[in-house]
């Protein structure tokens, strides 16, 4: 079990800022993140919802965070439901929280046993005219996996129709969006010990080697900084592995004369990193390759100074993708002549760079977010061209993490980028 070093604090305030925006009379329920089954009788190592963290601090499974803000009974106002900890459990799977361990991270006073969630919350919900309940409600995802969330929705609307029921997630969501000094810190943490990974990659790659052992490289690296892992499943894409957008197999050789297009990222704390970087195996960019590089890399440099306040992902998507249809032009992957006649719903540019190009991070790689959001001040996203030349079995992408400023601030700034200092520390 994992302890933040978050102070209760910021936890207090983010449940002050959430209860603002209930309406009156209201309740609002959020569940610790399911255990999921691996195999057999074994799960896979747990990771907290991250609204859950958001608003809590703790990293424990089977936790209920109950919100009443109005309730009449003081001690009712915020409740965590949680399992009651005895010697037998912390005999066989380790220390769960105390009481006081819980008041400690959260702030929060009134700590309750799961037993007990049942009565109590049918008294709280009865004192009240509406319930929040929180769900995943991520625009490209939808789970499979009938989780504690939807199970919770099912019984309430059983148990209590007549109340007014509403949506959590917006309300969590424009809260998460914009990341306090605490928050920046911990994502630059993530991003400094990415940093660490990808020079120690620059000193080992060579032609021979295996994907996962440059995987095996970054874990190393990330875990005695201290940071808990992946931030998410690594690409490690040799050759023409890097075509293939999400490639997470990571087990083919990297071969003299190819390139290899890595996207890792370490999580400090439930916050992560999302950095990619291109380089060549043997240490040396070719003449086409380093072509290929500079013009992604010129449209990232051109697209840093957009995120700005009042800005979208909806037009960085657009002036990048044009962008990047010039250097394709300069490329001779078509030409001005081919644009003008191509067929305005499938741009030629559309073959060679297929995906958008920004994204929020946070408590999730691809935090919450959307495309039409306004960019305001502490916001933090992604920048990430591409160029994928099938014909040639050339992939890159260079992304970089950047906080909406006046001045927007890459928090990536330090991973070397430049083909010259890539080339110079693979040397040595």
């Amino acid at each position: 079990m994992n302890k933040t070093s978050l102070i209760s604090s910021f936890f207090q305030n983010n449940r002050k800022n959430l209860v603002q925006n209930l309406l009156e009379k209201s309740i609002a329920i959020i569940n610790s993140a399911n255990e999921l089954n691996r195999n057999g009788d074994q799960n896979f190592a747990f990771r907290q919802n991250s609204d859950f963290f958001y608003l809590t601090g703790l990293e424990q499974e089977k936790c209920v965070l109950v919100l009443s803000p109005q309730h009449p009974d003081k001690n009712l106002k915020e409740v965590i439901f949680t399992l009651q900890p005895n010697d037998l459990m912390e005999t066989w799977t380790g220390h769960k929280y105390t009481a006081d361990e819980i008041s400690e991270i959260s702030g929060i006073k009134t700590v309750k046993w799961l037993d007990q969630f049942d009565m109590l919350v049918r008294e709280m919900i009865l004192s009240s005219e509406n319930i929040y309940l929180n769900l995943n409600e991520y625009t490209k995802y939808l789970p499979e996996l009938v989780y504690n969330d939807y199970k919770l929705v099912s019984k309430l609307k059983e148990q209590f129709p007549l109340h007014l029921y509403h949506r959590l997630a917006p309300l969590i969501t424009s809260q998460r969006l914009v990341k306090n000094e605490e928050e920046i810190k911990l994502i630059q943490k993530a991003c400094t010990i990415t940093n660490s990974a990808f020079k120690r990659i620059l000193k080992f790659l060579h032609p021979g080697v295996k994907e996962y052992e440059v995987e095996a490289e970054m874990i190393h690296e990330f875990i005695i900084n201290g940071a808990r892992g992946h931030a998410y499943q690594p690409i490690v894409a040799s050759g023409k592995n890097g075509l293939v957008l999400h490639y997470t197999e990571n087990k083919d050789e990297c071969r003299d004369g190819d390139l290899l297009l890595m996207d890792f990222g370490a999580e400090c704390e439930n916050y992560a990193a999302d950095c990619s970087r291109t380089i060549p195996v043997n240490g040396k960019f070719t003449a086409r390759q380093k072509d290929c590089y500079n013009a992604v890399l010129r449209v990232q440099k051109k697209a840093i100074p957009l995120f700005v306040p009042g800005n979208t992902i909806d037009n960085i998507n657009r002036e990048v993708w044009k962008m990047m249809e010039e250097e394709m032009i300069s490329l001779k992957l078509f030409s001005k002549h081919d644009v003008a006649n191509q067929n305005p719903k499938k741009p030629l540019y559309s073959s060679y760079l297929m995906h958008g190009v920004a994204h929020f991070i946070g408590l999730d790689v691809h935090d919450v977010g959307n495309k039409y959001e306004k960019f305001k001040r502490g916001m933090v996203l992604t920048i990430e061209p591409g160029l994928y030349i099938r014909e040639e079995g050339i992939g890159i992408r260079i992304e970089n993490n950047i906080m909406v400023d006046d001045v927007p601030v890459d928090l990536t700034a330090e991973i070397p980028r430049e083909v010259e200092e890539i080339e110079d520390l693979m040397k040595k």
